[in-house]
């Protein structure tokens, strides 16, 4: 083992971070459905051989499997010592989606593969893609009013679908015999296995350079040192609790909204997290699993201190007690499909409400906070097949203390993106005749909320089914420090000329539509930080010349008049703000 200097330490951490980002990066241009290859709806990380702890992850991944793939990791480690799960040789991958061991919904499928040096495992190489279609009673899996697990797709217990480095033909055609649009599967999993594979050979390559010894001695170090800045972080706040709020709109089953009841606890360097008094389980699937709650919080925190390397040190001081006989912990039978993509986002909410609170300057109002699931299946004439399209859409972020929120980002429990437009057009028969900025659906604030998206799609040809799970269609994003709720969730169908909402507003499944009907949605936006009274006129005046507001909105919500020319009316804005008309 040769010393381990900082400058050493520094290129083995870049190394180990070097190649989650070509995991990464292999796996996204390897497959073959655009919410892989396009949107990005994939993580790749590196764990311990003795616990399943991560130890780097690649930083174009999604954050909610941060914690997600460590606990199922963890999982199949223990089930191996326990003789439930056959144990490892080289070559062999595991293949596992249930939710109950570690996991998210079923759609987000992991794969895990030892690494072997000298006959011995030295650490694991874990992925997790979204795939299109498990299965179930929808496709796409998004299945709104599911009551029962089994109603939402296949769900696979860690097995070895690749052993020896090929894979198993008769595990292979369970998993095709159980989902939709099996013969584009084979591109996904294909390109799962060559990201752990090109992570083996990224690893060995370090390993060899360095050693097995010095580069286990650098993991030791990063983690000591991840706990510690995060630490350092905790001591600056306050000592106290914090308390907050969210809501989910409902479980789509019964049409009433659940509460997130969140408490945070700081007494020295250290977090407690407490959900008691959260809504008990849900009939419907927006239940969370464990997995899945843990890693909203920590991927909360991630964005409060997004300096602190990735690393299972990070998470030490943060203690979450388990939500026992809350939907935040889910147990089988409990539908899930909605735990990963919008109860992540509320939980994550709540963190943020609360810890504004003890950090105005470093935390921002909610962000829109819904992944914007939208499933599509059916046939399609014009080519003979079958088809599964699944699309996410992004939203507004929350205002801060610095500035306004972002408009149209990505989803706060990851980097995913929608799927390009032309890419879309081009893989279903659909046309897309709006896409754009939700003007006006941010939340007015000093620092107003960012914008989230409208788009209106249409069915082509043939005949299809649509299926929804969203959020935010009751309550918006919530405004903080005296700004304003960012605008709600809308959906709307048109079928025969007649427009339909979803009785539980941006949830509902199986909608049947044919060539020529329409769905139309609009995301939320981010919430407002800070009375928007206070707002620097200019800045108003600035919004409404782009077409954000219009001059009505400007002075109802700002209470910024404009004049005839579009400049702002001094006297008039005074007397506003002060109250007179």
């Amino acid at each position: 083992m040769t010393a381990l200097d900082a400058i050493t330490l520094s290129v083995i951490q870049a190394a180990l971070q070097q190649t989650c980002d070509e995991m990464d990066l292999t796996f996204s241009r390897a497959a073959f459905s655009p919410v892989i290859s396009e949107a990005n709806d994939r993580s790749d990380g590196i764990y311990s051989a003795e616990d399943g702890s991560l130890i780097a992850q690649g930083s174009q991944g999604l954050p909610v499997f941060v914690g997600v793939m460590q606990h199922s990791t963890a999982t199949i480690i223990e089930m191996i010592r326990d003789g439930r799960c056959q144990s490892p040789l080289e070559g062999d991958i595991y293949i596992v989606n249930d939710p109950y061991l570690g996991g998210t919904h079923l759609m987000d499928v992991r794969f895990a593969m030892p690494v072997w040096r000298g006959g011995k495992i030295f650490c694991w190489l874990s992925n997790t893609g979204h795939w299109p279609d498990i299965g179930g009673a929808v496709p796409g899996g998004f299945s709104a009013s599911a009551t029962a697990v089994e109603q939402e797709g296949l769900r696979l217990p860690p097995v070895k679908l690749f052993k020896g480095g090929k894979l198993d033909p008769e595990i292979y055609a369970i998993i095709c015999s159980n989902i939709r649009v099996a013969d584009q599967r084979i591109g996904d999993i294909s390109a799962q296995a060559a990201a752990l594979r090109v992570g083996e050979e990224r690893l060995c390559a370090v390993l060899d350079r360095y050693g097995d010894e010095t580069v286990l001695a650098a993991i030791a170090e990063l983690r000591k040192r991840a706990a510690a800045q995060m630490r350092a972080h905790i001591a600056a706040i306050p000592d106290g609790t914090y308390r907050a709020k969210a809501f989910v709109d409902s479980d789509g089953v019964v049409d009433l909204p659940l509460t997130i009841a969140f408490a945070v606890e700081k007494v020295g360097d250290t977090l407690t997290f407490d959900f008691a008094g959260s809504s008990p389980p849900c009939a419907g699937p927006m239940n969370s699993v464990l997995a899945t709650t843990l890693s909203s919080v920590y991927l909360a925190m991630r964005h409060i201190f997004p300096d602190v390397p990735m690393s299972a040190g990070a998470f030490e001081p943060l203690l979450v007690k388990r939500p026992e006989g809350t939907f935040l912990d889910a147990r089988y039978p409990r539908p899930v499909s909605g735990c990963a993509a919008e109860v992540s986002q509320r939980i994550a909410e709540a963190v943020f409400a609360a810890l504004v609170q003890a950090l105005p300057d470093r935390v921002t109002a909610a962000p829109a906070g819904s992944s914007g699931n939208f499933a599509l299946g059916g046939h399609d004439p014009a080519r003979g097949r079958d088809y599964v399209m699944y699309q996410i859409s992004g939203g507004g972020y929350g205002g801060n203390a610095g500035h306004d929120g972002l408009s149209n980002g990505c989803s706060t429990i990851g980097i995913s993106k929608s799927p390009p437009v032309e890419i879309m057009e081009q893989a279903y028969p659909v046309l897309y005749r709006h896409y754009a900025l939700r003007e006006g659906s941010g939340g007015a604030g000093e620092r107003r909320g960012g914008f989230g998206l409208a788009y209106e799609v249409e069915l082509l040809r043939g005949e299809a089914r649509a299926s929804f799970v969203m959020d935010h269609g009751r309550v918006g994003p919530q405004g903080v420090r005296g700004g304003r709720d960012g605008a709600v969730n809308t959906v709307t169908v048109y079928r025969d000329g007649q427009a339909h909402v979803p009785p539980h507003l941006s949830k509902e499944q199986d909608i049947a539509l044919k060539a020529g009907d329409r769905v139309a949605v609009g995301t939320p936006g981010g919430g407002g930080y800070g009375d928007p009274l206070r707002r620097d006129p200019a800045l108003v005046m600035n919004d409404v010349s782009l077409g954000y507001y219009t001059c009505e909105q400007a002075a109802e919500l700002f209470g910024v008049v404009l004049d005839e020319a579009g400049a702002v009316d001094g006297a008039a804005t005074a007397t506003r703000r002060a109250g007179g008309k």
